[in-house]
């Protein structure tokens, strides 16, 4: 199950050879996890509102993906956003905010997420682009009553939303190196002030933490042991959408039965290889297996951990065909 309670409809103006299209999508960063999610092979249900003109449009872009929903219908609008990418580069034109749930909204959007993510082995927590849509309480509710029955929660999420899924606690937490200093969580990026802010996250509530550095190898603290992640480097077509695809290979991982470290390392191959891409949460489930062979979970320098050595001779991967068993099952 994905959380993703607002998606949002993007507009982008494109230039190919001498004419000018115009393309929709559905975007945000649950829809772009659980497009990834369905790219590994691995059914995933995303839990969303949807209302006005913009929340139907949407809907039926995500519906033509075939991505599976657990719609809830509102008054309330999605967000959307138009850039200009003619000349290459991302111009914003205009951006239009989601609006806030009502308390009955934000009721019903609970119960079909909750009741989805109590049939799932694995629950997504993705964020809001606009923050009025919901409270971070709903996050911090939500991520209690799933572990409390049985479902592994991995979250991707930043300011007051973390603090509040920490307070509920959480399996896995995905977070980049920016939110950790943006949050005031460490006072550098240098990397003891970021083993020291894993940590802390860890005492906060999240029980592994999975953080992203940009260019530089993630950082990961899996049942209490500090790792970073050695991957090939590759040219980018577009940064955008790593961490989010990152989230998705890790999620999808757990769900077929897999090991939190070769959840890592398929998330890091996920995330690696669509930046290789335009398209955010896109991917051949095939190829990312196979990049998964040459992604690594080392000591970090100063940080030894006792168990590198196993993590590094833990080399299989999940193939399409695991994935896919692991889905039925």
């Amino acid at each position: 199950m994905v959380f993703a309670p607002s998606p949002q409809l993007t507009v982008t103006v494109e230039q190919v050879g001498d004419e000018e299209e115009i393309h929709l999508h559905a975007g945000g960063q649950g829809v772009w996890v659980a497009r990834m999610i369905k790219s590994l092979g691995v059914r995933a249900v995303l839990c969303s509102a949807f209302g006005d003109e913009t929340g139907r449009v949407v809907r039926n872009l995500i519906l033509d993906e075939g991505l599976d929903l657990g719609a809830v219908e509102v008054a309330a609008r999605n967000g959307a956003y138009v850039h200009d990418r003619r000349d290459g580069e991302r111009t914003e034109v205009a951006q239009a905010p989601g609006r806030a749930l009502s308390r009955h909204e934000q009721d019903e959007l609970y119960n079909v997420a909750l009741a989805e993510g109590l049939r799932a082995k694995v629950a997504v927590l993705a964020g809001v682009a606009d923050e009025q849509v919901l409270p971070p309480d709903v996050y911090r509710r939500l991520a209690r009553d799933l572990r409390r029955n049985g479902t592994t929660v991995v979250a991707d999420l930043s300011g007051d939303y973390l603090t509040a899924v920490l307070e509920g606690g959480v399996d896995v937490l995905k977070v980049s190196h920016e939110e950790l200093l943006r949050d005031g969580r460490a006072p550098d990026d240098a990397v003891p002030s970021l083993v020291a802010g894993l940590f802390t996250l860890r005492e906060d509530g999240a029980a592994n933490v999975v953080l992203s550095r940009a260019e530089h190898p993630a950082l990961v603290l899996i049942d209490g042991e500090v790792f970073q992640v050695e991957l090939p480097r590759l040219e980018p077509a577009d940064h955008r959408g790593a961490g989010d695809s990152m989230t998705a290979g890790i999620a999808a991982t757990l769900a077929t039965g897999r090991e939190l470290d070769e959840a890592v390392r398929t998330g890091a191959a996920a995330g690696a290889l669509n930046v290789t891409r335009h398209g955010l949460g896109t991917g051949r489930a095939d190829v990312i297996a196979q990049f998964t062979t040459r992604v690594r979970l080392t000591s970090v320098p100063g940080h030894p951990a006792s168990a590198a050595p196993d993590r590094e001779s833990r080399q299989g991967h999940t193939s399409p065909e695991q994935l896919a068993e692991g889905a039925k099952r």
